[in-house]
């Protein structure tokens, strides 16, 4: 069998990135890391940028004659909020991750947080609100937030990801000024009472069947370059120091790992997720959110963690593709 053959042997992967999103640089990240660390043995793969404003570089519906599976390297909106997954879906092509549903589900952090708290999880005292809301009743919602949550405030998009838009607030003042900000940027916001404590993540990883999730070993998170996780923090080389596993009682290892594993089943997660917590100085563990499509990059918690328990990054890439062809009822 000449090159050629042997080319047509191999698994044809799409790694979308890009996208009309706030991560989108993040996303070329992701992608480029996953692009280079495919078998080439085993895998042709190839970038698809997705511009921007959503424009591809080709009609969606020719992505079946062109390869075999997508792999999404995308983040935030569109790529992590279900609407890519519904594209997908619609085009025939198996894709990593999660659904469309459970996608927009884990994109909400209002809603599955509530899922989540309506499943015997603890989460951080949360007040939601629609931002046009905001605009019109500024003096009504902060009496709200001041009278039902204790300051320091924390603000967040609730469907934004990789911190983005993140701030604290101390006071009556700051707190208004985040408002007002967040309100020329985003449709809605949560704001949080902000939790003192420790910080821990723990990624759960599946063959695209249920019942064959498993967690890998959290991972404690202490910020250098800021007060908590955020954006800098997450991506700037030597910005946290993320310990594996995390420097707790076994007993609380074992308890993230079951947080992990009941979020993700919880969400109705594919492929892989990664819980986000924090130990508060009551003992108590509080779960942040849930993220369906974890980062890939040379810094990402979720690859360091699996790397740990004796994943490979190559190795992790192949096992959410064949999780892909699995989950959806075909063979590569």
């Amino acid at each position: 069998m000449g090159p050629e053959g042997k080319d047509e042997m191999k698994i044809r992967v799409a790694v979308l990135v890009g996208g009309p999103s706030s991560e989108y640089e993040v996303s070329l990240m992701t992608g480029e890391n996953v692009l280079k660390s495919f078998d080439p043995e085993r895998f042709a793969a190839e970038t698809v940028i997705i511009g921007k404003g959503g424009e591809w570089p080709f009609p969606p519906e020719e992505l079946p004659n062109r390869f075999d599976v997508a792999f999404i390297a995308m983040h935030g909106a569109y790529g992590e909020d279900g609407t890519i997954q519904a594209i997908l879906e619609d085009a025939s092509i198996p894709y990593t991750g999660s659904g469309k549903l459970s996608s927009a589900l884990g994109m909400n952090k209002f809603l599955s947080l509530r899922l989540f708290r309506d499943a015997g999880l603890t989460i951080p005292p949360t007040l939601h609100f629609h931002l046009r809301d905001f605009k019109k009743h500024e003096d009504e919602i902060v009496k709200r937030i001041t009278w039902y949550l204790e300051k320091p405030w924390v603000i967040k998009p609730n469907t934004g990801g990789s911190s983005i838009g993140v701030v604290m607030a101390n006071n009556e003042k700051e707190l208004r000024e985040a408002l007002r900000e967040a309100a020329e940027m985003y449709k809605d916001t949560l704001i949080q009472s902000l939790i003192q404590g420790r910080e821990v993540t723990c990624g759960v990883i599946d063959h695209g069947t249920h019942g064959s999730a498993f967690a890998l070993p959290p991972t404690e998170i202490v910020p250098r370059v800021s007060d908590f996780f955020d954006y800098k923090a997450k991506y700037d080389s030597g910005g946290s120091d993320e310990i594996t596993p995390a420097r707790f009682p076994e007993s609380y290892l074992k308890e993230f790992r079951k947080i992990a594993l009941k979020a993700h089943h919880l969400a109705g997660c594919r492929g892989f997720s990664r819980t986000d917590m924090i130990v508060g100085k009551d003992g108590k563990i509080y779960v942040l959110e849930i993220n369906t499509i974890p980062g890939l990059t040379s810094e990402s918690l979720l690859p360091k963690a699996a790397h740990t328990y004796g994943i490979s990054f190559q190795k992790l890439l192949e096992m959410l593709v064949e999780a892909a062809f699995t989950s959806h009822k075909k063979k590569p």
